[in-house]
Parts: structure tokens; C-alpha cells; sequence
């Protein structure tokens, strides 16, 4: 490559260039003071000029010359035209004259290349459209990977026309790129489109069916709708399932603002079904796209199995036994220890003792009432037990102490650990009163399914105020981090707050539950069954949900999240048998996981831990949206177990938001580029235009620093020296 130019150029400081000056004219006067001297012989006059020639090559030295040539560069600029392609961009909130266009309509004319053709002249223009990874591509936004990718590709990058809404919800913050960009020196044209203001709009942002359910029983979907409408609108929901059943439901959605509420419906028969709710269209509405949300449904023949333990036959234990054997999908065991008397109770579904390891691992929810660790009663290892049941085979617990205080010898067993609230010592046998206590539920009691005694939440709430009250209630303090209040008493208090009489947790892969009065059984005042036999089948059937996903004879596999989405990690959970009926603590345990599209993923699930009572779990991400068929198999079990997991899709880009103009400014402002009108096409190019162009690239050769220029000196220096000698001056 020919220079365009060659020049030699000094880089002085004042300070050095005074010090030089200085210099060679002390070492010319030096000279000629010496030349003098010496009677003016010519060698002395030759030696003495060589002295000051070697003076003004040491100031030439502090003057910092450079041999400066400049090249042409041979490659052309590139300007990257950045289009925003995802789903977002199909959001009509774009106004032309009297109608609403779609945001990329807009863009359109910003990505023609007869728009930029002025400008390739001097530079190279390149259009490029961007979304995300994803699949589909479209629905998702990463401009930092859109940035990041262009700056990669394109070694000569000049400048970056960004077009889009800045709705990045894909990949990392853009600003991360911005800063990669900014050290390039490259600018970024950020051009929004889109609307600050969200749409008018109703969106079904949550349908949560759960994963299976009882026939012959209600249930409740949850649901959840945003609404951006400007006024409260009056709709009516339509719920379909593939059974040809419609349910209706009217509901009130207030302006700009969330409702959340739940939808009823009691499946007859068992059997595969899909539910589809649908938001009818409001007049203002402009996206009905998202009014609907549909998920499968396993509707299945239940059959529980419950233990109640008890000390003595209170009133709370009779009518929850009755409850409980009254209820059609319930199988109820019962161990009356009856401490003192030497034997156990006896009758239709009394057990003899305390149930086995492999006989205990078959019950999914255990109601531990007024019992301990005494003679007579519960020992050590019997409690151990309940602890692994519970933790490892996701069995439910539910504590439900008397006045007699014997669950506080359990605060010394592996079972203290499951204990929600905080025991108080002091008072180990509880409270008692004359005037009845009452029940106050707490926020997330109100809205939890488990207290939810009619089918509204203000109803519900009207019953648990007007329940007959209880006259005991247990020595809790406070409930412990990571439990949920559901109810506390509604007059008694202590330096923590409210005493709490109803809460729950999870504990390993189980779930437990506290219940701080003995009086429950009174709520069958004046309305026989209906309130106490509903609280607790709700109970059990809650307890119980997660560990019936799915099972076979001597396997069982549950998982987290129950209603899993693509992205989610989900967690596989199994229960695995060994071949004596035993819990398996070692072994193969392998899920082959069939996506939608046929793809198969081999995962193997490893054992809980080193105490793990035939647990074992592993993790896996779904991409896909649908049905995922789930193989479990393990030879040391002799079993498999087939069964599926409904993946729901995730919308990450979401029709009618506003766009985030702000990420955009932010993005221009840091790379010291400009915000431009979308609606002025030629502005923009103009914009572009105005940049200067590319400077002549420049090579330096500093002579100061080179090796041969120090050379010169010294064999200069060489000259002078011996030439001194010659001439015999010393």
C-alpha cells in the first residue's frame, strides 16, 4: 500500500524545546571559547562544529521527530440498518391520518434500499432483521445479541441505524453492547416505533389448571386478566371442555388495573379433557388475540389413603374420622394409641401398631393429633419415619395438638423440624377459655384454596367470621421463616402479633400443615356437614395433590412446577420400590423425555441424598410448548411408569404494550449517537450522511526512539573524542 503522504513531524513541549535551545547554544558558545583557545587551528574549528552538530542532534532528540505517513484506507465504511422483526412489532398503535398501523409497517420504507442508495457512494450499507434465538425466531426481542453480532461480523462498522420498539425481553441488557460499541468508537441511530402508552386491551395472562383432578368433585381455576382498558368493563367468561360442558361466569374488570379470581366446574366422569377459557371482545379492545388460554386436563378416579394417629377419642377426632370415611375418594386408617390402657383401638380400619417402612410409604396424608414420644405413645424412629415420608415421598402432615400438650415432646424428634410455629415451653398444654375464640384470616388465607369455604372470596370470608368459635387453642408463638399463615385468633395477641392458628409449609417434597384448635368439629353447627367435611377434604386432597401426578406399582414421579412453562426448570421428582416392597436407596433410575416434535432428551435421576428414603430427582428445561411424554424406568425396581407433562407456551412478546422508547435513548446516549423520527424517512438518512467520513490511517516511525538515530550519536560522539586526542587536545 502506496502513502498518500510523507512528511516529518516534531512533537515538542515547550519545556523541551526551551531546554534544547538552551542547550546548543551553551555547547556553540563552549565551542567557539575553545577554538579560541587553541590559536584558531582549523582541526580544532572542524572538531568544535562536529561538537555542535552533535548539540543540535541531542535537541532534535527532545523535540521528539516522527516520520509520518498517511495511507487512503482501501476497505469501505459499513452502515448496519438493525430491523426489529419480532411479534411486538405487529402491534397497531402507529397513527397515520385516521387509522391505527401496525409498528412494522412503519419500518417498511426504513429497510427499502432505494431509501439508502445516496449513501453508497462512500459507504456500504447493510440491512439486516433481528428478533431472537428462540423458535420461533419472532417471539422474542435480544437487541443486545442483534448489536453484538453486527459489531462481530463487521470489522469496518461505521455507524448502526437501530429500528425498533426497545421491547428487549431475550439474552443480556443492550447497555452491554451500547458499552462494546462505545469503545469502537461506532455511534447507534436509534429510531423508535411504537406508542409510550399502552393500547386498550384485555389479556388472559393466567389459566392454571392443575395437572389432574377427582371426578365427582368441584374445582376451582385460578385465573388471572390485565386489563388497560380506560373504564371498568362488565364480561362474561365462557369455559369449554372437550366434553362438551360450557361454564359461564360474570365478572366486573376494573380500569387499568389486574383481577384475579377463580372459575368452578365439577368434572362426572374420568377421562383426558381440554379446558379453553375465553374473554368475549370489548368494544375498545384492539388485540382479542390473547383473550383465550387453553389447557389439558387428567380427570381421574380417586382413592387416598389417610392415617389418623390419636391418643385418646376426643370430639375433634371422631368427627374428622367420620369426615373422612364419609368421603367416597378417601381411604382412612386410624391408630388409637389410647396411652395407659396397654392396647391399641380396635375396629374397621383400626391398625395394631405403628404401620412399617414399605406399609407406612402407602399412605399420602398423616393427621398426627395429640400424640408424643412416650410410652405408650411414639417413639424416636417412629417419628423418623413420618420425617422421610414427608420429606422424601412427598407425603402430607397435618399437626393437630390437644390439651393434653403431648406434641411437645416432639420439639426433641426429627418431626421438629416439620413443626410450622414456634412451641412455647412454658405452657405446653395450650390455652383454654371460657368465651369462644374466633378465627382471622390473614391476606393469603383469603386467597388460598385450602380456607375456602364458599365459592367467592368475600363469601368465604363472611363464613370463617361467622363459624362457631373454639374454646382451646395451642401454645404457638409465632409461625417459623418460610411457613404461610393462613388464620390466626382473632382477639389474642403476643409481642410477635396475632397468635397463629392455621399455617402451612413444605417440607422436602411434602407438605405440612398446623392446626391450632381443637374445634373445627363445632363448625357443624346449625349447617350439619358442610363447612368441617369441606375444609378437610380440601385439606387431604391438597396434602395429597402433588404426590398422585403420577403412579404406577412401585413407582411415582411428581414435579415442580406443577403447571410448568417453556423456560421453566422443571424438577422430576420419582418414588421408586425396590422389588421387596421396600423404599430403593440406590439404583438407575431413567427418564427418557419425548419432546412435541419428536426429539428425546435421556435423563438420569440421581438419589435425593445419602438419607434419601427412595427419592430420587433430576432437573430438566422444556423449549417446547405441548404434551411431553415421560418414560420412567429402573431395573432395580423391576418397573416403568409412562406418563405426560403439559408444557404451556410462553409468549415472551406481547401485542399491544407500549414501546420502551427509554431503552433506545439510553442505548444512543452512550454510544453518542441520536434519537430519530421513524415518520421522516429522509431525515434519517441525512443524519447518516452528516457523519464525516473516515480519517486517513497513519504510520509513525518515531526517529527519536529508533536505534540507528542513538547510533549516530554515539559514533559522533566516537569522532569527537578521538579526533580531540589526535589533535592533542586533552
Amino acid at each position: 500500500m502506496q502513502p498518500t503522504t510523507s512528511q516529518l513531524v516534531f512533537n515538542p513541549t515547550p519545556v523541551a524545546f526551551a531546554v534544547g535551545v538552551a542547550f546548543v547554544v551553551a555547547v556553540a558558545g563552549l565551542a567557539f571559547m575553545a577554538w579560541r583557545r587553541s590559536g584558531w587551528r582549523p582541526i580544532m574549528g572542524w572538531l568544535e562544529l562536529l561538537r555542535v552538530i552533535i548539540a543540535v542532534g541531542i535537541a532534535i532528540t527532545l523535540l521528539q521527530p516522527e516520520w509520518m505517513e498517511t495511507f487512503k484506507p482501501e476497505t469501505r465504511p459499513v452502515l448496519a440498518v438493525l430491523a426489529d422483526v419480532s411479534g411486538s412489532m405487529s402491534t397497531k398503535d402507529v397513527i397515520r391520518g385516521q387509522e391505527a398501523i401496525a409498528r412494522e409497517e412503519l419500518v417498511k420504507p426504513l429497510i427499502d434500499e432505494k431509501l439508502w442508495a445516496k449513501l453508497k457512494e462512500r459507504m456500504d450499507v447493510v440491512i439486516e432483521p433481528f428478533s431472537s434465538s428462540q423458535t420461533p425466531a419472532s417471539e422474542g426481542t435480544d437487541i443486545h445479541a442483534a448489536l453484538l453480532g453486527v459489531l462481530e461480523k463487521q470489522p469496518n462498522l461505521q455507524s448502526v441505524v437501530l429500528i425498533s420498539d426497545g421491547d428487549w425481553n431475550m439474552g443480556q441488557p443492550p447497555s452491554q453492547a451500547a458499552t462494546r460499541l462505545r469503545m469502537r468508537e461506532v455511534p447507534v441511530f436509534a429510531v423508535p416505533v411504537g406508542a409510550e402508552t399502552r393500547l386498550p386491551d384485555v389479556e388472559l395472562s393466567s389459566f392454571d389448571v392443575p395437572t389432574f383432578a377427582v371426578a365427582g368433585k368441584p374445582l376451582r381455576i385460578p385465573f388471572v386478566i390485565d386489563s388497560s382498558l380506560p373504564r371498568d368493563e362488565v364480561v362474561v367468561l365462557e369455559m369449554k371442555s372437550t366434553s362438551g360442558e360450557i361454564i359461564t361466569k360474570e365478572v366486573t374488570l376494573p380500569a387499568m388495573s389486574r383481577y384475579q379470581d377463580s372459575i368452578a366446574w365439577k368434572p362426572e366422569k374420568p377421562g383426558e379433557v381440554k379446558l379453553t377459557l375465553t374473554i368475549p371482545k370489548t368494544p375498545n379492545e384492539r388485540y382479542p388475540e390473547n383473550n383465550t388460554q387453553e389447557a389439558p386436563l387428567s380427570v381421574r378416579k380417586e382413592q387416598l389413603k389417610v392415617l389418623v394417629i390419636e391418643s385418646f377419642p376426643r370430639w375433634e377426632y371422631r368427627y374428622l374420622r367420620n369426615a373422612l370415611e364419609r368421603d367416597p375418594g378417601v381411604e382412612v386408617n386410624c391408630l388409637l394409641l389410647h396411652p395407659g390402657l396397654g392396647k391399641v383401638g380396635a375396629g374397621r380400619g383400626y391398625l395394631d401398631k405403628f404401620p412399617k417402612d414399605e406399609e407406612l410409604t402407602k399412605f399420602d396424608v398423616i393427621f398426627l393429633g395429640d400424640v408424643g414420644v412416650q410410652k405408650g405413645q411414639l417413639t424416636t424412629e417412629q417419628c423418623a419415619a413420618l420425617q422421610k415420608l414427608v420429606r422424601d415421598q412427598a407425603g402430607g402432615l397435618v399437626f393437630m395438638p390437644g390439651f393434653h400438650g403431648f406434641q411437645s415432646t416432639l420439639q426433641e424428634t426429627p418431626l421438629a423440624d416439620l413443626l410450622p410455629v414456634i412451641w412455647d415451653a412454658a405452657q405446653p398444654r395450650g390455652w383454654g377459655s371460657s368465651a369462644p375464640g374466633k378465627f382471622a384470616l390473614t391476606e393469603a388465607g383469603m386467597r388460598s384454596l385450602l380456607t375456602k369455604l364458599e365459592d367467592t372470596d368475600e363469601a368465604s370470608a363472611r363464613v370463617w367470621s361467622t363459624l362457631p368459635g373454639f374454646q382451646w387453642y395451642a401454645p404457638a408463638l409465632r409461625a417459623k421463616a418460610g411457613s404461610e399463615v393462613l388464620a390466626t385468633h382473632g382477639s389474642e395477641s403476643n409481642q410477635y402479633g396475632r397468635l397463629p392458628l392455621i399455617v402451612t409449609k413444605t417440607y422436602g417434597a411434602g407438605k405440612i400443615l398446623f392446626m391450632g384448635t381443637d374445634g373445627a368439629w363445632r363448625w357443624r353447627k346449625g349447617v350439619e356437614d358442610k363447612y368441617h367435611y369441606r375444609f378437610w377434604g380440601q385439606v387431604v386432597r391438597w396434602m395429597a395433590y402433588q404426590r398422585n401426578m403420577s403412579s404406577g406399582d412401585k413407582m411415582r414421579l411428581f414435579y415442580s412446577p406443577d403447571r410448568p412453562r417453556t423456560g421453566d426448570v422443571l424438577t422430576l421428582n420419582a418414588n421408586v420400590m425396590s422389588l421387596t416392597g421396600e423404599p430403593l436407596r440406590e439404583g438407575a433410575v431413567i427418564a427418557q423425555i419425548e419432546a412435541p416434535s419428536g426429539k428425546v432428551s435421556s435423563l438420569r435421576l440421581l438419589p435425593a441424598g445419602e438419607e434419601a428414603w427412595g427419592l430420587f430427582n433430576g432437573t430438566f428445561t422444556p423449549s417446547e410448548p405441548g404434551d411431553h411424554r415421560v418414560m420412567l424406568s429402573c431395573a432395580e425396581a423391576g418397573s416403568s411408569l409412562e406418563t405426560k407433562i403439559s408444557i404451556q407456551g410462553t409468549s415472551r412478546e406481547k401485542r399491544g404494550q407500549p414501546a420502551r422508547i427509554d431503552v433506545l435513548k439510553e442505548i444512543a446516549q452512550f454510544t453518542k449517537g441520536a434519537v430519530l423520527d421513524a415518520s421522516k424517512p429522509e431525515s434519517i438518512v441525512d443524519a447518516i450522511a452528516a457523519i464525516p467520513e473516515a480519517a486517513f490511517q497513519e504510520r509513525r516511525l518515531p526517529l527519536w526512539a529508533h536505534p540507528a538515530w542513538a547510533g549516530l550519536l554515539v559514533v559522533l560522539l566516537g569522532v569527537f573524542w578521538v579526533g580531540r586526542k589526535a589533535a592533542g587536545a586533552f
